[in-house]
């Protein structure tokens, strides 16, 4: 009993504590009935030292990445190079690419050329055999070029026309030989050309444009002599219907 005559009871500081405690366990029910499946835990005012360091991790691996972005390719590969001796050992040197098998796509065209292409040999395309086949298609296959400088050794060499020579009318309205300019006195020739090609000996039947002179500087069966005269066109018509297949 205490004085003033007032009534108090010594079970009043229990009453309130429980109360307390009641009201805090209500809380933390209430808020686990309310917190979200993807919300994080709460943490106090000091931050756990995982949570810190994964925050840190987190933090460097996104400016390492920012970093590397960037870069440009080259940069990126020194970096790397430069990351592996540092972690591995070894000097630059060693990382050093050789040059001697480096091919440019001239290269690859030379070593899968071909005369004449046929169905077998489109089988099994590579890239390799594709830009070739995709250079030939661009080639101008009604006359060719010939290389005749060993035709005393019967030795002859003939390729089909690029754009350039088509327009300048080289192997048509000038000699086909490759070192004769000639216009005057040309004629059609009809030539067995026989040629091994990767392996293979083949043989095609290709038009050659050239002086009576020239075509007569060999006596092997290469020269099935003279076509027969035919009306040839102009220079003019043959303009006019390449343009015309360009534009079609």
């Amino acid at each position: 009993m205490h004085g003033h005559g007032g009534y108090d009871s010594d079970f009043s500081d229990d009453e309130h504590c429980g109360e307390s405690s009641k009201r805090k366990k209500k809380t933390v029910e209430d808020d686990l009935l309310l917190k979200k499946p993807f919300q994080k835990e709460k943490h106090g005012k000091v931050v756990h030292k995982q949570v810190a360091a994964e925050l840190l991790d987190r933090e460097e691996a996104r400016n390492r990445r920012f970093h590397l972005i960037a870069m440009d390719a080259y940069q990126r590969h020194t970096k790397f190079v430069n990351d592996y001796i540092l972690y591995y050992g070894g000097k630059k040197e060693d990382f050093r690419r050789l040059g001697e098998n480096d091919k440019i796509d001239m290269d690859i065209i030379r070593e899968n050329h071909r005369f004449l292409w046929n169905e077998e040999d489109e089988m099994d395309m590579n890239w390799e055999k594709r830009l070739a086949k995709k250079y030939y298609d661009k080639l101008f296959k009604e006359y060719c070029v010939a290389d005749l400088t060993r035709y005393k050794e019967n030795k002859f060499g003939f390729r089909w026309r690029v754009e350039k020579e088509v327009i300048s009318g080289k192997g048509q309205f000038c000699c086909g030989n490759k070192c004769c300019d000639k216009k005057e006195g040309l004629k059609s020739w009809e030539v067995n050309f026989g040629y091994i090609e990767h392996g293979e000996k083949r043989n095609a039947l290709v038009k050659l444009r050239s002086s009576d002179e020239e075509g007569s500087t060999s006596e092997s069966e290469l020269w099935k002599g003279p076509l027969p005269e035919t009306d040839e066109k102009s220079q003019e018509e043959e303009f006019d219907e390449y343009f015309q297949g360009l534009f079609l």
